[in-house]
């Protein structure tokens, strides 16, 4: 640490600047591996002297630079050091202002450094300009090892968010995403939740204060929620695979022992057969030398024929003493032979049981795949019926729609003819009125004229009024319908990809269970081998027993060493099927993780036919509203007509009483 220091001290008595103590003091006493500068204002030279320590900083794993007032040129000069660098894991930028220069610098560091897994950038103006943006989400996008991104406060309009989304298209790496107090809006959040359909690795996406619609919103939990899923399902497939993996080799290695110690048993009788050999040599080379003493003596011994003869018919006795114990040790072995051949006959039949008890299991399990494809079909069935459900909805939409057209029609025509009606009151007012008043003077025509005028401008604006929420209420209608349908195809292609997905996953169990069935089978072709190789060896054994008549105790030791082994290898297959049934039993319990997998989504798909139905029953009840608030409209207007009435009366009232009550009316009256 104190080199560190020191070579910073001296970078910058190189570069002709003064140390910043704080730095110093870091440098030397690095908390942890981390290098905290955070609200210290950087100098050029000393961002200038930290980029060139970064390449080599080999004890620091944390760099935290929040709040240091960092200029253009020192972000680019920290940043290209930091390209070069191999053990900080987590980087700390906040609120340091960055714009094009430092979001270009970010853009190179993403794209050469390999060891960055934590990005903190808070509170600073990516995103307010688009070209530097771009260059930052091309790094984003080229980098593969950047797990946690924190895009606080960046100013991120929609722009910024769909170069965002291509990014996270084609990054495979990350994990987390910050985008909150952004200005992503609508079609920001559309194009983020267009990106999660190829994204697969990221967990975590906040949209809080983004100005985000609340279906989107959904629909991004939704998306974040199923790659988490699919991350437990691939965990868990890759984990069965490696035990399968280690099993495999396991039973490769005990077939690999078993055959080694069948060869050293193999050499081991061979070693004896020589031995059996060499010892059978040997006396035959001593019975021949004692047969040449013999002739020697009988050549010499001739006078002692009766002798001999005598001896011969005891040596007669003896030969046959000798055969019958021959015949007996023969019918010995013989009952041996048949032994091994009832032992070897029970091994087959306990092979063959075996065979069926596996061939049964196969058919357990054929039979448990048939009921999870029917299953299959009834939940493919059960959404064909909510699809048809849903289209009927839209019916209903479209009649409501329709009728809510047809209500407006109606209420414009009224309007027209009320202002029809209205129209031709005041030209008969009119009309009157000038019959009526052609004495008076012009102010006061001018006063009345002026009157019917404010009157008829008042109306239309009502009536623009009346329209213009009209208009709003049509497009509100639209703009649901547009939502509704959009929900319903997301569903559909949800649904699609899930039930791909338990189709190749129950595919996947099908292949492993034949490799499993014709490993099976395998084993007892070589189990059936090795009994038919054993029977041989047994023939060669009661062959040579006839030559062997001292070795049939070693024989004895032999079989019972056989007998031994039997019940080993017993064992040995009795604990691979107890290992078998434990997979079954496994493959059991995923097929009921895959059942309450199944009936989750049941329930959702019924929580989304309920919250669609409440949906509806909201735009009905909204829909009554506004008829009701057309009703009160109409009631208005119609009020207004008769005020209007009311006063035209009053005003021809006032006017008939004051042209009678001016010198005119009183000439005219005298007259």
């Amino acid at each position: 640490m104190e080199q560190l220091g020191r070579e910073y001290a001296r970078l910058c008595a190189a570069a002709g600047a003064a140390p910043q103590e704080a730095v110093l003091r870091q440098l030397r006493g690095p908390v942890g591996g981390r290098l905290d500068l955070a609200a210290q204002s950087l100098s050029l030279p000393t961002c200038s002297a930290l980029g060139q320590l970064l390449p080599g900083a080999a004890p620091l794993a944390a760099l935290a630079l929040g709040d240091c007032g960092l200029s253009e040129e020192g972000v680019r000069l920290l940043l290209n050091g930091l390209c070069a660098n191999t053990t900080v894991k987590s980087l700390d930028l906040k609120g340091n202002n960055l714009r094009t220069m430092g979001a270009e610098a970010l853009g190179k560091l993403l794209r050469q450094n390999k060891s960055i897994r934590s990005l903190t950038l808070e509170w600073n103006s990516l995103g307010m300009w688009e070209e530097g943006f771009s260059f930052f989400c091309q790094g984003l996008r080229a980098n593969n090892f950047l797990q946690r991104l924190d895009l606080r406060n960046n100013q991120i309009n929609h722009q910024g968010a769909g170069e965002l989304a291509i990014a996270l298209t084609q990054n495979n790496s990350l994990q987390e995403l910050d985008l909150r107090w952004n200005n992503i809006g609508l079609l920001g959040g559309r194009a983020l939740l267009n990106c999660l359909h190829s994204n697969k690795t990221l967990k975590r996406l906040e949209l809080a204060g983004n100005n985000v619609p609340g279906d989107i919103l959904k629909a991004v939990e939704q998306a974040l929620n199923h790659n988490q899923d699919r991350e437990a399902i691939l965990s868990e497939a890759q984990n069965q695979v490696n035990i399968l993996s280690k099993e495999v080799l396991s039973l490769k290695d005990e077939k690999n022992k078993q055959f080694m110690d069948f060869v050293d048993t193999v050499d081991k009788q061979k070693e004896e057969r020589a031995r059996s050999e060499k010892m059978s040599v040997a006396r035959v080379s001593q019975l021949q030398e004692a047969l040449d003493e013999q002739y020697s003596i009988m050549n010499s011994l001739k006078t002692k024929l009766q002798m001999t003869e005598a001896a011969l018919a005891l040596s007669e006795q003896k030969v046959h003493t000798l055969g019958e114990l021959l015949s007996a040790v023969k019918q010995e072995q013989n009952s041996v032979a048949e032994c091994h051949f009832r032992e070897l006959q029970q091994q087959k039949q306990e092979g063959a049981d075996r065979e069926s008890k596996l061939l049964h299991d196969l058919s357990a399990a054929s039979e448990k795949n048939l009921l999870l494809r029917n299953q299959v079909d009834e939940l493919e069935r059960k959404c064909r019926v909510q699809q048809d459900q849903l289209f009927q909805v839209k019916q209903d939409l479209t009649n409501t729609t329709a009728e809510l057209k047809l209500r407006a029609v109606e209420a414009e025509e009224r309007l027209e003819m009320e202002k029809r009606r209205f129209k031709q009151s005041l030209e008969d007012m009119e009309s009157l009125r000038v019959k009526e008043v052609r004495s008076v003077t012009g102010s006061c025509s001018c006063l009345l004229v002026s009157v019917a005028v404010m009157q008829l401008l008042c109306l239309e604006r009502f009536s623009m009024f009346l329209w213009q929420e009209l208009s709003q209420v049509k497009a509100a209608a639209l703009a649901e319908r547009g939502r509704a349908e959009e929900e319903l195809i997301k569903v559909r292609s949800q649904a699609r990809l899930e039930e791909q997905q338990r189709l190749e996953h129950l595919e996947e169990k099908l292949r492993l269970m034949t490799e499993s069935r014709d490993e099976a089978q395998n084993c007892c072709l070589k189990q059936k081998e090795m009994v038919a190789e054993a029977q041989a060896k047994a023939k060669q054994l009661s062959l040579y027993a006839d030559g062997l008549k001292r070795r049939l105790e070693e024989l004895q030791q032999y079989v019972d060493r056989k007998e031994e082994e039997k019940v080993t290898e017993l064992n040995k297959v009795k604990v691979e099927l107890q290992e078998q049934i434990g997979h079954l039993e496994a493959e059991r319990t995923a097929q009921d993780g895959l059942r309450e997998k199944i009936a989750a989504l049941e329930r959702q798909l019924k929580a989304l036919s309920s919250n669609h139905r409440e949906t509806l029953l909201d735009k009905e009840g909204e829909i009554s509203l506004l008829l009701e608030k057309l009703r009160m409209k109409e009631a208005e207007i119609s009020r207004m007509r008769e005020e209007e009435a009311q006063r035209a009366s009053f005003l021809q009232n006032a006017i008939m009483a004051y042209v009678q009550g001016s010198p005119l009316g009183t000439h005219s009256s005298r007259k």
